[in-house]
């Protein structure tokens, strides 16, 4: 398949302020809306991820210490990532996260008809991250159900793309039989960086519970259940 070039994709990323004095991590999360992704699970996923900003102890882990500088974005195919804002907003208080969620919630689906395109989904979140604010941590935080199938692969987005000190962490939506295969696949090809590891939602029902898990380990907090899970994204 014809690759997409670094020009072509850093051309449609969004630029956002640079030097945020203070900022303690600035995060991408980036959502599947691939083909494989029916219309309730996309529902599930919007809905979900809204929940799971406001979660009490996610909006007390954004609120704790120096701001998070916050960009979203949904993915499919490799020309389509299609941001739910502008640029990067950043958290210093929970309006500003109620804003984010009911944005999330209320977005409107770009398509429902592309492959799955994880190393231009990847790029893009990269393209973000340099042209962000300059926080002392960057994470990528990749959302999916199914294993790439169109374009260039991670391993060429990791090659040509500015990953240095930004950490991937993974989403993997199961429910399936291939999840094992699935986790595996995002373990070995996605997941990056120090302190990178993979969440598993079992299903879009459970979507928001473990995009909470996920967000709490990131922003550098302990999961709801108490588990001791001091990775931090940087």
């Amino acid at each position: 398949m014809r690759l997409v070039p670094p020009a072509l994709l850093a051309a449609s990323a969004l630029a956002g302020p640079a030097g945020a004095d203070g900022c303690r991590l600035a995060l991408v999360l980036a959502i599947d809306v691939s083909s494989s992704v029916d219309a309730e699970e996309d529902r599930l996923q919007r809905e979900g991820l809204a929940r799971a900003l406001l979660a009490p102890e996610v909006v007390r882990a954004f609120l704790a210490g120096d701001p998070v500088a916050l960009h979203a974005f949904e993915w499919s195919g490799q020309r389509t990532q299609v941001p739910f804002w502008p640029g990067w907003v950043m958290v210093e208080d929970e309006p500003t996260l109620e804003r984010l969620a009911a944005t999330i919630a209320g977005s409107p689906r770009s398509t429902d008809e592309l492959p799955t395109a994880v190393g231009a989904a990847l790029a893009r979140g990269a393209i973000a991250l340099r042209d962000g604010p300059d926080c002392r941590a960057r994470t990528i935080d990749v959302a999916g159900d199914g294993f790439h199938n169109e374009g260039f692969g991670p391993d060429l987005a990791y090659r040509e793309f500015p990953f240095t000190g930004v950490t991937v962490n993974a989403l993997v939506i199961g429910g399936s039989d291939f999840e094992a295969e699935l986790v595996r696949w995002f373990e070995a090809e996605v997941m990056r960086g120090p302190g990178a590891f993979v969440e598993v939602a079992e299903g879009y029902g459970d979507y928001a519970r473990a995009m909470e898990r996920k967000l709490l380990r990131e922003l550098g907090l302990p999961a709801v259940s108490g588990t001791p899970e001091g990775d931090d994204a940087g």
